[in-house]
């Protein structure tokens, strides 16, 4: 399940995938202070967050031109350039310039998702491995590790500028671990017209199912300790442990996924984890104190911590072998609209209904894997 040589392969991916889990970690726990920073309410943070997205998903389509042209240390350089773009953020008081700010972290983390996952597709498809679960547990553990240091920073009252420049600092070291003697990711290249297969419809299936695994995820990160601190009225510590709780049990549950993908199917795995998130999902929303909150995060972090990397896997393996790279970086594109526009949606809904009704927002959304799914494998 869980190996040195698993490890040693998926070293350069599992740094990429540390460092952007404690600046996402960092960014959800610190939320209410940069929010009280700003003076915003909720509906309007939702809205500065919004053009994140837009420089993400440009970066996204840049990404393979980027990935080709650095070769062997692109995947480093996107790593380092990620953990100081989230220094930027934490130095803002302005709330016209907040934007720009997370337009450049946004920019720099849509560039290093492509690269990372298209590395852990190269590398699983050489080497017969299952890793994509093993490296998405990494974002998992430094997500928790991120807001857990957060929450300890928060109570000793540090400001925002402070914690997001301690993150940004750490995450550029974690990504001295991302270079590799043979890091090319192969397959990124569009092929010489006329030659070769397109991609076909699985990268949008694929991907449909990790929009809305990272859509519900993602958002339910950055605004649980909203939830906990404002809903149900918890400290700065308790609601930094509602991200914690949820990125922790996903961790853990993806590191037991390294087992259970070679074992289950995957359709079946998939559609599990969908409704184990949804139960997880309403429980939350409806909790009447941290505790209970936090019992609904762990049941959602047990659903949703197997749905992306299944479904990036089962990309991976159904598309064409010269094509494996652009077919997970193309459900890497789909799925982080999920990822993005996530928490600036659920910003919105919380605005408009409250935090809970948010919540069944995102129970709703994951009910839609069980009509993927099915769509994906007759793909397959």
């Amino acid at each position: 399940m869980l190996s040195p040589r698993l490890i040693v392969t998926a070293h350069a991916p599992l740094a990429a995938f540390a460092a952007m889990g404690v600046l996402w970690g960092t960014f959800a726990a610190v939320l209410p202070d940069l929010k009280a920073q700003l003076q915003v309410d909720e509906a309007r943070l939702g809205l500065l967050l919004l053009p994140t997205p837009l420089a993400a998903v440009s970066a996204m389509l840049v990404a393979p031109l980027l990935g080709v042209a650095l070769g062997r240390v692109a995947l480093p350089v996107a790593t380092l350039a990620m953990g100081f773009a989230f220094i930027l953020p934490g130095q803002v008081h302005l709330a016209v310039l907040f934007p720009l700010a997370m337009m450049c972290a946004g920019a720099a983390t849509g560039l290093t998702d492509v690269l990372m996952n298209a590395r852990v597709a190269t590398l699983e498809n050489e080497r017969g491995l299952h890793l994509m679960n093993l490296c998405h547990a990494a974002y998992s553990f430094g997500y928790a590790g991120g807001a857990l240091a957060t929450g300890m920073m928060r109570d000793a009252a540090l400001a925002p500028g402070v914690v997001m420049g301690a993150a940004g600092l750490g995450a550029a070291l974690i990504a001295l671990l991302a270079y590799e003697r043979d890091g090319t990711i192969h397959g990124l290249a569009r092929p010489p017209k006329g030659q070769g297969r397109g991609l076909g419809l699985v990268p949008l299936i694929g991907g449909g199912i990790v929009l809305i695994a990272f859509l519900t995820e993602n958002a339910a990160e950055n605004w649980s300790a909203l939830h906990i601190e404002k809903t149900l009225g918890g400290s700065p510590a308790e609601g930094a442990m509602g991200p914690a709780a949820l990125a922790l049990t996903m961790g853990f549950a993806r590191i037991a996924g390294q087992g259970l993908v070679a074992r289950l199917n995957a359709g079946r795995l998939l559609r599990l984890g969908a409704v184990v998130s949804a139960a997880g999902a309403l429980g939350a929303a409806f909790a009447t104190s941290p505790t209970m909150a936090y019992a609904g995060f762990i049941v959602m972090g047990i659903g949703s911590s197997v749905i992306a990397p299944t479904a990036f896997s089962l990309v991976g393996r159904m598309a064409a072998p010269e094509a494996r790279a652009r077919a997970v970086a193309r459900a890497t594109l789909y799925g982080y609209f999920g990822y993005f526009f996530g928490p600036p949606m659920l910003g919105f809904l919380a605005g408009l209904f409250g935090l809970r009704a948010a919540f069944v927002f995102a129970a709703a959304m994951l009910m839609m894997v069980l009509v993927l799914t099915p769509l994906l494998m007759r793909r397959g």
